[in-house]
């Protein structure tokens, strides 16, 4: 699997959306990435997004908030819990849209030891296929895919400062 590649797949008729995706630089180094909020502040989220707030407690029971701000002040937040934590392999968190708060997941990512890298499994696993859906037609694959590639470079710059 090569860095741009990103599969994602919506089963039909299942409120899922799994992804693969492979990262250049080692699990703990990409667990940091996506645990700690001045690493996640630099790279989650679309370029045009500026992330203005990130907090994470990461224990299981513990939680997380991010706001993104768009170049016109409207602002986005995302918040969730951490239901599993294993270093560096897993995450398991809830997912929720301020903006539409009764349409949440539940998210598991692996992080798996490769060749050169990390591969990263998510299963984003909906409450219904109307809200996974919805969760598609409003620039998940986008974003997400947008936010891998900032990701590669932002480890890049970790390993390259040490």
């Amino acid at each position: 699997m090569t860095v741009q590649q990103m599969e994602i797949v919506a089963p039909a008729g299942e409120p899922v959306i799994t992804y693969r995706r492979f990262v250049p630089a080692p699990p703990e180094l990409v667990f940091e990435a996506w645990t700690k909020p001045e690493h996640l502040a630099q790279w989650l989220g679309p370029a045009y997004l500026e992330m203005s707030f990130c907090e994470i407690d990461l224990r299981v029971g513990g939680g997380y908030r991010f706001v993104h701000r768009a170049p016109d002040g409207t602002e986005h937040g995302f918040h969730g819990e951490y239901l599993e934590v294993v270093r560096p392999s897993r995450l398991v968190t809830t997912f929720i849209y301020e903006g539409m708060p009764d349409a949440h997941s539940v998210d598991a990512l692996n992080f798996e030891a490769t060749e050169g890298g990390t591969l990263l499994h998510g299963t984003s696993t909906h409450s219904s296929v109307a809200d996974r859906d919805q969760h598609l037609a409003n620039g998940m694959e986008a974003g997400v895919r947008e936010s891998y590639e900032r990701l590669d470079a932002y480890v890049a710059e970790m390993q390259a400062r040490g």
